[in-house]
């Protein structure tokens, strides 16, 4: 029974991972569109440079926040 439960257990996990990733090639469109609006065509490194530091800092608020829910969730360690 042990086995099955782990079974089932991975399969959540890939699944929930496989969301994850078409999700994050979602907003990655997105993003690139949005700075697209701001930049001309052909920018080339600049609009790269720009480009990787804004998901970078979305990226970092994005994983502050999430730690900071997981630690109201968890509570004080006592």
């Amino acid at each position: 029974m042990e086995a099955k439960s782990t079974y089932m257990g991975t399969m959540i996990v890939l699944a929930t991972v496989a969301f994850g990733l078409i999700a994050a090639g979602a907003w990655n469109k997105l993003i690139a569109d949005v700075i697209a609006l701001f930049l001309k065509p052909g920018a080339g490194i600049w609009a790269e440079l720009i480009y990787a530091v804004l998901v970078t800092l979305l990226a970092i608020l994005v994983v502050n926040g999430l730690g900071k829910m997981a630690a109201r969730e968890i509570g004080p360690k006592t």
